[in-house]
C-alpha cells in the first residue's frame, strides 16, 4: 500500500482545506485558530482553481482565500522552507487584500476585517508557544487601535507532545505533523472534520493523477529551496571576497584565508 501524501504540501493542503466540497474542514479550522466571539458558521472559499502554471511555477502560491460569516477576509499560506522574509511577505500579502476590496470611489466603511494565516514547518519567531496572533496595538498602553488587521503564526516544529485534545488547533497541526500517526487515527474516530480531512487525503493518495501532481509539485519546491540556497552560497561568497579584498593591505593570505574562508590561490587571483 502507498503511503499518504504529505498534507503540508501545498497543494495538498489547498484541497483539503479550500475544498468546496468539505467546507466544514475549513470552518473548523478558522475557528480553532481564530477562536471568535461569534463561531464561524460558513465560509465562501475563492481561487478554488490549481492550474498546471501554478503547479509548475515555483514562485506561485498556492493558497487558501475564503470569506466568513462573520464578514472577514482570510488568507491561509503553508510554508515548508524558511525564506527569512515571512513577516513582510505576510504584511506585503495582507495589504494587497485588504485594499483590493475597495473600488475606486467606494466607501472605507465596505473594507473587511482582513487576516492572514501562515503555518510554517519551521520556527521563525523568538515566541516558544505554537501559536500566535497579532494586531494593531498603541506601544506604551497596549490598547488595541482595531481589530480590521490580523496576521497568525501557526509554527508546526513548536507543537509539544501531549496537548490537550481539546485544543482544536493542535489537533489540526498533528494531523499535518503525521496524519497516520496513532493520535490522528484517536481524533479522526471522534471528530468528523478530521475524519473528512483524513478520507480526502486518502483519496488524493490513491489517485495516480493527484499523485503525479504532487510529484510535479514537489519537485517544482524542491528547485526553488536548490536556487535560494545557489543564492545564499553566492551571496556569503561575494561577502568573504569584500572582506578578503578590505584586509589585503593589512594581513598575510594565510590569515585572511582563515577569516574568509577563501582558498590562498583565490586570494593571490584577488591581488
Amino acid at each position: 500500500m502507498r503511503g499518504l501524501l504529505d498534507p503540508k504540501m501545498d497543494f495538498v493542503f489547498k484541497n483539503i482545506f479550500g475544498s468546496e466540497k468539505n467546507p466544514k474542514i475549513l470552518i473548523s479550522f478558522l475557528n480553532a485558530t481564530l477562536k471568535p466571539k461569534y463561531l464561524i458558521t460558513a465560509v465562501e472559499i475563492k481561487n478554488t482553481d490549481i492550474n498546471k502554471d501554478y503547479i509548475e511555477d515555483k514562485f506561485s502560491r498556492l493558497d487558501v482565500k475564503a470569506t466568513t460569516s462573520n464578514s472577514e477576509v482570510i488568507n491561509i499560506e503553508i510554508q515548508l522552507k524558511n525564506e527569512y522574509n515571512m513577516i513582510k511577505r505576510s504584511l506585503y500579502y495582507w495589504s494587497k487584500l485588504y485594499s483590493e476590496q475597495l473600488n475606486e470611489g467606494e466607501d472605507y466603511n465596505l473594507l473587511k476585517r482582513t487576516i492572514c494565516i501562515n503555518i510554517l514547518n519551521f520556527k521563525y519567531l523568538k515566541t516558544r508557544k505554537f501559536h500566535s496572533g497579532y494586531r494593531l496595538k498603541e506601544i506604551y498602553s497596549n490598547e488595541e487601535l482595531t481589530d480590521v488587521a490580523e496576521i497568525h503564526f501557526i509554527e508546526i516544529p513548536k507543537l509539544e507532545e501531549g496537548t490537550d485534545e481539546k485544543d482544536m488547533l493542535a489537533n489540526w497541526i498533528e494531523f499535518l505533523k503525521d496524519p497516520e500517526s496513532e493520535k490522528v487515527r484517536n481524533l479522526e474516530m471522534n471528530i468528523e472534520e478530521i475524519r473528512q480531512a483524513k478520507d480526502e487525503l486518502i483519496r488524493m493518495s490513491n489517485d495516480d493523477t493527484q499523485r503525479q501532481i504532487y510529484e510535479m509539485r514537489a519537485k517544482t519546491l524542491k528547485d526553488k529551496v536548490s536556487a535560494l540556497n545557489e543564492a545564499e552560497r553566492k551571496g556569503a561568497k561575494n561577502k568573504a571576497i569584500e572582506i578578503a579584498k578590505s584586509l589585503l593591505d593589512v594581513l598575510d593570505e594565510k590569515t585572511i584565508s582563515l577569516k574568509t574562508g577563501l582558498s590562498i590561490d583565490e586570494i593571490k587571483n584577488l591581488k
